[in-house]
């Protein structure tokens, strides 16, 4: 071998290896187009009791120890519910086009919420106010914060400890003193072995937060 051919080898075969890393990476790239990003596997249950406990730190932080719970809106408990959720990737393009598209089986979104009444605006506003600064004291982030004449709203995401499922909190005013607080966390897909109901939904826990107020 020449001198030449010696020095060229080198930068041959590491071409070479170059092309095949390419190759592997766009047939997985192509791969994951066609089979969709999968769902994080999470357990509804786990799921619901940790979105439970963010409403409970939220009321924590609003600091409003003499609102009352709004029984008629407030008893319904977590749900966990999967119309919200969508098939992902070109292998499902057509139950992603329909006019009705289905849900993938498995995979839900965990919710949870209740009211407080006798909340008037501008305490409203104070006890966000106060909530917020709580809150992003622990590491908690704004992702959004309105305050209209028609829309008094803070919403806020939890910051260590969320585990693999994003969720979003959020506080919002209405008419009438109402102070809403609820969560939602993303699709997730229930592992095996999960307890489901008549209908093949996952069985939730009952609700729990705020604590100071069930029961009065």
């Amino acid at each position: 071998m020449t001198e030449q051919r010696r020095r060229t080898a080198p930068h041959r075969k590491i071409a070479v290896a170059s092309a095949v890393v390419l190759t592997l990476a766009g047939a997985a790239g192509c791969a994951r187009l066609w089979t969709g990003e999968p769902y994080p596997v999470a357990d509804p249950v786990a799921t619901a009791t940790r979105v439970d406990g963010y409403t409970q730190a939220v009321y924590d932080a609003l600091g409003l120890p003499d609102a009352a719970l709004d029984e008629t809106r407030s008893g319904a408990g977590p749900e966990a519910d999967g119309y919200d959720c969508r098939y992902r990737g070109l292998s499902h393009l057509d139950e992603e086009l329909s006019d009705s598209p289905g849900n993938p089986p498995g995979v839900v979104a965990v919710s949870d919420g209740w009211t407080l009444r006798g909340v008037p605006r501008a305490r409203a506003l104070s006890s966000m106010q106060r909530a917020r600064a709580e809150l992003t004291r622990r590491g908690w982030k704004v992702a959004g914060f309105q305050n209209s004449r028609s829309w008094l709203r803070l919403v806020l995401r939890p910051g260590s400890g969320e585990g693999t499922v994003p969720t979003t909190v959020s506080v919002e005013a209405y008419p009438g003193g109402l102070l809403e607080v609820s969560a939602h966390a993303e699709c997730a897909r229930w592992p095996s072995g999960t307890r489901t109901d008549e209908r093949g939904d996952p069985v939730m826990p009952v609700q729990a937060a705020p604590v100071q107020l069930r029961g009065r």
